[in-house]
């Protein structure tokens, strides 16, 4: 009897042991039925009109801008104009000193009166031959050296001209006029410099209007001269250096004709009014386009997966099915892509927890509204 109450207490454990191996799988099949059926929000693609909008770096210039130079070397006499200051067309600016080019005009006039003077007698010479050789009193050899050398004074006359020109068209480079309306810039010499011939002597700038020119990719560029074959120019705004919106649009006029080998970008240009002066040569900016986007696809950006440069949607079937599918984002607005190809409005896809979700998991859908999302 000793021998068999161990027995006993072996087959209570034994039937303990049993009793506890059939109640833990119980337990653990109940609890992965709660996690495989978690309760995910999803959404349907929203199709809308809509617009993207675009900032490009601006580089701002007047329609106008032109270094004004000196063309005759001498002295700055006098500066009939300020720094900033509005002039017109032909207003004097600077004076060179003059005396030496005044001189050389001078020179220039003696040398042709005295030469028109030569002239004429030879003409009179020559008559005078002609009618002797008329009454045979003189050979025809006297009349063609009278007429050689009426003919070299006329030539001579002529070159006297010519250097009567050059010396007042260098005296008139001593009086430097505006070549147009605009503003003067800064004037880096002072009265009783010594200039030299092309020395800088200020920048005009005709700011009526500005030629605003800004950068954009081929992909862009294309997009733009497609639907401008259909389209009057486009208008686009500037912002200003100070965040704020400049008063007037402009319109983009042309496009450089190459693309830059270094960024892969092309220049356009867009011409703005200026009647307040307000933008100068050289400012900065952004230019703002708007592309008006028909029927797109928007979703959040949320919901978007990136792995590789490729792009991932959780998409949910009718029976609560996960799968990954791939997306083609186009433009991308605040918290929303553009979609180009990959989903339609019928299609529902996971909005919050792509964390937590994997393909082939099964789900519980909760259809949250993308109005009120986007309205958010």
């Amino acid at each position: 009897m000793i021998l068999m109450i161990p027995n006993i207490r072996h087959a209570f454990l034994l039937a303990g042991l049993l009793s506890l191996t059939w109640l833990f799988p119980a337990c653990s099949d109940s609890k992965s039925e709660v996690t495989d059926t978690e309760t995910f929000p999803v959404i349907r693609p929203l199709v809308k009109d809509t617009v993207y909008v675009r900032e490009y770096v601006a580089d701002i210039q007047s329609v106008q801008n032109t270094e004004i130079r000196a063309k005759a070397d001498g002295y700055l006499e006098a500066i009939h104009a300020d720094e900033g200051q509005v002039v017109k067309t032909g207003q004097l600016l600077f004076t060179i000193s003059r005396q030496r080019y005044q001189q050389e005009v001078l020179k220039a006039e003696a040398a042709l009166a005295s030469t028109i003077a030569e002239a004429k007698a030879a003409e009179v010479e020559l008559r005078n031959v002609q009618a002797l050789v008329g009454k045979n009193i003189v050979s025809q050899s006297e009349l063609d050296l009278a007429q050689a050398k009426a003919e070299a004074l006329r030539s001579k006359t002529e070159e006297a001209r010519a250097h009567l020109s050059s010396a007042q068209t260098l005296f008139s480079y001593t009086q430097v006029r505006a070549p147009f309306s605009g503003y003067i810039n800064r004037i880096p010499n002072k009265v009783g410099s010594l200039i030299e011939e092309g020395e800088l002597l200020t920048t005009l700038s005709n700011n009526d209007e500005m030629l605003v020119y800004f950068n954009v990719s081929e992909r862009e560029y294309l997009n733009y001269m497609t639907a401008a074959q259909s389209q009057q120019p486009r208008e686009v705004e500037l912002v200003l250096a100070n965040g704020q919106r400049y008063a007037y649009p402009g319109k983009v006029e042309t496009a450089e004709s190459e693309f830059d080998k270094g960024t892969g970008n092309i220049a356009f240009r867009a011409r703005f009014a200026n009647p307040a002066q307000l933008l100068k040569h050289g400012s900065t900016g952004k230019v703002r386009v708007a592309t008006p986007l028909n029927q797109a696809v928007l979703i959040p950006q949320k919901c978007v997966v990136e792995i590789q440069d490729k792009f991932f949607v959780f998409r949910v079937n009718a029976e609560g099915l996960v799968n990954m599918h791939s997306i083609t984002p186009g433009y991308r607005l605040p918290e929303m892509y553009v979609v180009e190809s990959g989903l339609d409005a019928n299609d529902q896809i996971i909005y919050e927890g792509v964390q937590r979700v994997r393909a082939g998991d099964q789900v519980m859908a909760q259809v949250v509204p993308m109005k009120e999302i986007a309205n958010r």
